[in-house]
């Protein structure tokens, strides 16, 4: 921008000196032809203006919000960070030796690819670590003094080095049956061993590890989830029986109750009955049932028949 200044301003001066020797006929002798020397001027100065412009040291840069600008030394023994301030607007520096290097410090969102692990016991498997994470404005300038890398490349480098390095190590420390039966733990684990080691210059949230089954571990769940289903079964199908039985225990007690009970009372009635039988009663029956006509057959002591012919 600043060469751009520099280069407009040069071309108006000479323009306007050229437009105000020509209203005086400087560019005429005395017999009126045209004379070049008076352009020597115009002309010289806008060729130097030109060249301080293309070769001036100073530029013009504006630190956006959200971000902090740091001014870096690229000569000298003690190149680095030599000053660098925490705020947003235009910064005007010297492009020969040093450098403006702006660094977000608003939250970042990463997404890794397929990174392998090893669980206990020489197990392995793979993570796709997620997360966001955001350049602590107060650490910037150290940050870039250690790391001396844009964030870009340290997203693909120093920073996922570390996320995958913890989890690796805590992943070594947990088996890999263990890691899916509390999944949670393992990655509030592995969080808090990411935060210890990009604490100094980096906030980490909203950690996942998305770490993937391996095969033979997913047939070994699923035979386990099986079984469990099947014993599940087994124990209902086993209380269903039970249950029946009682059912049908109950019932015969019901039923051997009732015919007890049935028995009883049949037999009270039979006792009130034999109770109340007495001979004279039966004679009563008897004679009560009487139609008063004798037996049409009668057979005596003696070897002979009577017979009513009368019928």
């Amino acid at each position: 921008m600043i060469s751009w200044i520099i280069f407009i301003v040069g071309l108006l001066i000479s323009g306007g000196s050229i437009l105000i020797s020509r209203g005086r006929d400087a560019f005429k002798d005395q017999k009126g032809d045209f004379r070049f020397k008076p352009l020597i001027f115009p002309i010289v100065f806008f060729v130097i203006v030109s060249l301080t412009a293309i070769f001036q040291p100073y530029k013009v840069e504006r630190v956006n919000a959200g971000c902090v600008g740091i001014q870096v030394k690229l000569a000298g023994s003690d190149r680095g960070v030599t000053d660098y301030k925490y705020k947003t607007g235009w910064v005007v520096y010297n492009s020969w030796y040093t450098q403006v290097i702006e660094i977000p410090t608003t939250i970042q969102h990463i997404e890794y690819k397929e990174q392998p692990v090893t669980t206990k016991g020489g197990f392995p498997t793979v993570i796709n670590p997620t997360f966001n994470y955001a350049v602590k404005p107060s650490e910037a300038g150290d940050m870039y003094v250690n790391l001396r890398k844009p964030l870009k490349e340290l997203e693909e480098g120093w920073i996922k080095t570390a996320i995958v390095g913890a989890a690796n190590d805590i992943a070594n420390t947990w088996t890999i049956d263990s890691i899916f039966n509390n999944l949670g733990l393992f990655e509030v684990s592995i969080k808090a061993e990411c935060n210890k080691r990009l604490d100094r210059w980096f906030a980490i949230d909203q950690l996942r590890i998305n770490i993937t089954p391996p095969e033979a571990l997913k047939e070994s769940i699923a035979k386990k989830t099986k079984s469990i289903q099947d014993v599940q079964v087994a124990e209902n199908d086993k209380k269903v029986v039970i249950a029946e039985g009682y059912n049908r225990i109950a019932k015969a007690r019901a039923d051997s109750t009732v015919k007890m009970i049935q028995a009883l009372t049949d037999a009270a009635v039979i006792r009130t009955k034999q109770q109340q039988l007495t001979p004279m009663y039966i004679d009563w029956i008897k004679a009560d049932k009487w139609d008063g006509q004798l037996p049409t057959t009668i057979l005596g002591n003696s070897n002979g028949v009577m017979l009513n012919l009368a019928h």
